[in-house]
């Protein structure tokens, strides 16, 4: 289309014998902003994300959402688990709770093999561990021990592994982090079909503004990812993500990160756990991420939008681009492990690179979704 324009420009410029008419200045300047636009098309999206995100209203409860009045988490309560200790000995800055079903033992893997095998990244120490639930076959039970025994980097909550489920996964997964790893200044939540990035996502948290600490020094709340902006909920009763009125009576969802990938800071999953056992669960229980915005809402914490999160749109591989991205979502096991050695085992890409990758990579995960692939 760019070199459709171009065309008509020279012959719109042929025409008049050299001299540099209104048209073919329109031309240069629409396709130089075009340019711009893929360049910068993080930040574009950054802005026109925060012109759309809803005020976030403090009530009153956020007042009461002191981290001293934490319920105690108790180990009995998971069913397998790594030593209490883990944290202690690791010391993490950073550590990434992967939400997975039991029988994905290759996403396990793929991830073991490549951003979860990470133990330090940029000078900081980082822990990947697995989060789930109880399998319906006890054979697959057996297996979790058996990995679990080998890896020692499993947490199995008391709760039957379904998708209606995955609310009561992640407030099993708040609870472990908040009671055996409070030396862990950031957690970062993430499905197993995600190729992480923690490199980039520490990168970001190093330059992003406004910096991350309150002006006494404190770490500031933070609750960051890929936001989905006035979302509302679905009425329709044969719908898995179901929400009746009694449960939900709002007509739009508080803006919330997408359950791919999110990060919390320490004091924003404090708040955020108190936030979410200070009042009964609905039935039906609505989806992951929006119980998690919900209860944030809560919780007085407003998302933050980053660019580098992919949310639903598939992200097509580009080596630049997949070094800039926080998170990519919609990535099988084979294609993990090979993008991961492709763009993690060469050198940094340029700026310009980097830069023209990404809008690349954005563009094509747009066109991709309007034309329904």
């Amino acid at each position: 289309m760019v070199g459709r324009g171009l065309w008509g420009c020279k012959n719109r410029f042929g025409k008049r014998s050299g001299r540099f008419g209104v048209v073919p200045a329109v031309c240069v300047g629409v396709v130089g902003a075009s340019l711009l636009a893929v360049l910068f098309i993080d930040s574009i999206e950054l802005w026109a994300t925060s012109l759309g995100m809803t005020s976030s209203v403090k009530g009153p409860a956020q007042d009461r959402l002191l981290p001293q009045s934490m319920p105690p988490t108790r180990p009995e309560e998971y069913l397998l688990m790594p030593s209490p200790l883990v944290c202690q000995r690791a010391r993490p800055y950073l550590i990434t709770m992967v939400t997975t079903a039991p029988p994905n033992q290759r996403a396990r893997q793929a991830i073991r093999d490549t951003w979860g095998g990470e133990v330090e990244v940029r000078g900081r120490r980082v822990l990947t561990l697995f989060m789930v639930g109880v399998p319906a076959n006890p054979t697959m039970g057996k297996l979790l021990l058996v990995e679990a025994q080998e890896h020692g980097d499993l947490v199995q909550g008391r709760f039957q592994d379904t998708y209606g489920n995955l609310t009561l996964k992640t407030l099993a997964m708040l609870g472990w982090v908040r009671r055996f790893c409070s030396q862990a200044r950031f957690v970062a939540k993430v499905d197993d079909d995600v190729l992480f990035n923690p490199s980039a996502l520490l990168r970001h948290l190093d330059h992003r503004e406004p910096p991350l600490q309150t002006a006494d020094g404190q770490l500031a709340d933070l609750y960051l990812g890929r936001v989905h902006l006035h979302v509302m909920p679905d009425r329709n009763p044969s719908s898995k993500h179901f929400m009746p009125t009694q449960a939900y009576p709002g007509t739009v969802f508080p803006d919330y990160c997408s359950g791919t990938a999110y990060v919390l800071s320490r004091p924003a999953l404090l708040k955020l756990s108190l936030a979410a056992t200070a009042t009964p669960l609905p039935h039906p229980l609505p989806p992951e991420d929006v119980f998690v915005g919900l209860r944030a809402h809560a919780a007085g914490i407003t998302p933050t939008h980053c660019p580098l999160f992919s949310g639903g749109p598939a992200v097509p591989y580009s080596r630049c681009c997949y070094q800039a991205m926080v998170s990519v979502h919609h990535v099988v096991p084979s294609e993990m492990v090979r993008f991961w050695a492709d763009a993690h085992t060469s050198a940094p890409c340029s700026w310009l690179g980097t830069r023209a990758s990404l809008g690349v990579c954005k563009v094509r995960a747009l066109l991709g979704t309007l034309i329904g692939h």
